[in-house]
């Protein structure tokens, strides 16, 4: 008897449960209209940033225009060609000089890439596209071949520059973009064997053969790399970007239908073009003499036609605003939706650069045959001239007789110092550029070995060239933990925590800050600490380093990732963004037992650093419907049953408002747009939900 009362209890009890869930989902339907229209005023500062963002670009780029530096806009396809021309024409340039004029170069590239990066592509006609595109290419070619010359002027002078003490001729030049290790053979003494340059660990262990033979050995260090293709992928992503814009124009229809005012065909816009037109030819045959001002008519008419206007105007507003608010939403969808398929088969010992990262800039080593050298001749000094120019030695040689030729020509053992601004959480693998396929291959490079504590990498290299490092693009992901908390209005600190590192965002208005990285609990210093940068070159900035917590459309097959569906996980980052300047989110391990149509995170509001914060709760968000959870973190086992007092909202805000203080609510009205959209743009290339 006692069972089955506690059976009709239970009973009873799971019937006013539902009964107040269903309740409650009734409740939520009637103001889901209500709520949706509200966050849709909150969500218009989205498409006003990007009208701000466009309106800085005018602004740079009228900047330049009126700054008048004598450096060319990179926009401007006349000006590069007419500072590309010059500069080819510039001859005996010493490396000194051509490292000083590569600075502008360098950076007339980077804004070019930037230019691409952060204009969106619907601002951007393909021929634009490929002006900028030709633009880089032409002044990469162009950089690599003032380098050579410049080479081939030093080594022409090597007799007169040779170390007293080797009679070799052995130099040194560097700056922040790089450093250049020549070494002229001179003496071709057979015993002298290893070179290693002076006050450093970089050298060779060359052949018998290269000791004895005139050559010289370069070791060019770019901290750019500008042998990586640069436009491989744009296809792929354009066609990817295509179809995200596709999927969201097709949701967006199936979400409300478009009302049939709002319309216009190419068809009816043909066809009111031809009414202007004859208008405009009626009133021209009329005679001067009939047209007469009629101050009443005018009145009446102006009366009339000004509403009417107004009217017109308004619309073509609205339906700019609601263009540029889906363009933006397909934009900031584009970065989170991942690629169905793996990239395609590769050839056998390519690196697939989807899975790694090149990291460090590129080393180009180089043999080089030895030039004549010039002669003082009765005050004079003379100098052969090749008009081949600087020439490659061969090694080992394609045709040759020798029985044995792999101990006739052995391997090259080549000894790098690693710059300090690239962190390797692994040691790092070296490898080669192959000049036919125009990919990087991991074969042909033996015996690597790695000094991590003197930043020395020594390896074996059957034929020179370039050589750059890679790394895991994903040694970072997923997330161990994640938290976003507000640093006072406009201002956010966004830190993740991976299994090597922590990192520690900041965010003001439109720019971003790495704060500070912690490597196994250390303070690690480098020289993208403390910069502000807008989100883009920011992102470059870290992966540079090494610090790439930024999933690409294809890292979900490289990464055990708890994916989540796009436009829910989208949903999730906009409106975090919105509340960011009054509350902190946080990880939370329940986010992987959910499925991924459903995110759990942590939630609070943030009260001022005085005061003791409050604890945080559980919220639960499927883009349509945000609940407060009555679980903890700490909690044994998942549960939906509803925190205590707390009601189903259709979106976070809301919901938080429920919870929240007057001074929040405020502050979340009162957030700066560009502040938001930072934020959401940072939410979004992190992608916390899924890879956490």
């Amino acid at each position: 008897y006692s069972e089955e009362l506690q059976e009709c209890k239970t009973l009873e009890k799971q019937r006013i449960e539902r009964e107040k869930w269903n309740l409650l989902e009734k409740k939520d339907l009637e103001r889901r209209s209500e709520e949706l229209e509200e966050l849709a005023l909150l969500e218009c500062c989205f498409p006003e940033a990007e009208k701000q963002k466009r309106e800085m670009r005018v602004l740079a780029q009228w900047k330049h225009y009126t700054e008048c530096d004598g450096s060319p806009d990179p926009r401007i396809a006349q000006e590069m060609n007419t500072f590309i021309s010059l500069w080819e024409e510039e001859k005996n340039e010493t490396f000194e000089q051509v490292m000083e004029k590569s600075k502008l170069v360098l950076s007339l590239i980077e804004k070019l890439k930037l230019i691409l990066l952060e204009t969106p592509s619907c601002d951007l006609d393909k021929s634009t596209v490929l002006q900028y595109q030709g633009s880089i290419l032409r002044l990469q070619e162009l950089l690599s071949l003032k380098v050579n010359v410049a080479t081939e002027l030093l080594l022409r002078q090597a007799s007169n520059l040779a170390d007293l003490d080797t009679g070799n001729m052995e130099k040194i030049i560097k700056d922040e973009n790089v450093t250049l290790y020549v070494w002229a053979n001179l003496k071709k003494n057979p015993r002298y064997r290893t070179v290693k340059f002076s006050q450093t660990q970089v050298g060779f262990e060359i052949p018998r053969i290269l000791a004895t033979s005139n050559v010289a050995l370069r070791l060019l260090h770019t901290h750019y790399d500008h042998i990586t293709p640069l436009f491989s992928t744009v296809v792929t992503e354009e066609k990817h970007g295509s179809i995200v814009a596709e999927n969201f124009k097709e949701e967006e229809r199936t979400e409300k239908a478009v009302p049939e005012e709002n319309v216009f065909t190419e068809e009816a816009a043909d066809e009111a073009e031809q009414l202007k037109a004859e208008e405009e030819r009626e009133l021209s045959s009329i005679p001067e003499e009939e047209v007469k001002f009629d101050p009443t008519v005018d009145t009446v008419t102006q009366k009339i036609s000004d509403p009417e206007e107004e009217e017109s105007q308004t619309t073509q507003f609205e339906l700019e605003r609601k263009l540029l608010s889906e363009t933006v939403s397909a934009a900031q969808l584009s970065l989170i939706e991942n690629v169905l398929e793996m990239p395609e088969t590769l050839e056998p010992y390519e690196v697939n650069m989807c899975h790694f990262a090149p990291l460090g800039g590129v080393y180009h080593l180089e043999i080089l045959e030895l030039p004549p050298q010039s002669k003082p001749v009765k005050g004079w000094v003379l100098a052969e001239i090749r008009q081949e120019g600087l020439q490659k030695f061969t090694y080992p040689p394609e045709n040759t007789e020798e029985p044995d030729p792999e101990s006739a020509f052995p391997p090259i053992e080549v000894t790098l110092e690693i710059h300090e601004s690239a962190i390797f959480f692994e040691d790092p693998q070296v490898v080669r550029w192959d000049a036919e396929g125009k990919f990087w291959r991991s074969d042909g490079v033996t015996c690597v070995y790695y000094n991590r504590e003197n930043r020395l990498l020594t390896f074996s290299i059957d034929t020179m060239g370039p050589v750059t490092l890679i790394q895991d693009a994903h040694v970072n992901m997923p997330y161990q933990s994640w938290e976003l908390s507000p640093l006072g209005m406009n201002k956010a600190l966004l830190m993740v925590t991976t299994v090597f590192i922590e990192l520690q965002i900041h965010i003001k208005e439109t720019h971003c800050m790495l704060a500070a990285v912690k490597l196994k609990g250390k303070s690690r210093e480098l020289r993208v600490i403390g910069k502000w940068m807008t989100p883009i070159p920011f992102i470059l900035a870290l992966k540079e380093a090494g610090l790439n917590i930024f999933p690409a459309v294809y890292s979900h097959f490289y990464v055990v990732v708890n994916n989540k569906v796009p436009q829910m996980e989208l949903k999730a980052y906009r409106q975090m963004a919105l509340l960011s300047s009054a509350f902190s989110f946080g990880w939370s391990k329940w986010n992987m037992v959910c499925n991924s149509t459903r995110v759990v995170f942590r939630v609070r509001e943030h009260i001022s650093e005085e005061e003791e914060q409050n604890t945080w709760a559980l919220l639960m968000f499927s883009g349509d419907r945000a609940q407060m959870l009555k679980m903890q973190e700490e909690s044994d086992q998942f549960s939906e049953t509803l925190r205590e007092g707390s009601e189903f909202h259709s979106t976070l805000y809301h919901m938080m408002k429920d919870f929240a203080s007057p001074e929040a609510t405020e502050k979340v009205r009162h957030s700066n747009c560009q502040f938001i959209d930072s934020v959401c743009y940072m939410l979004l290339s992190v992608r916390v939900l899924s890879y956490s």
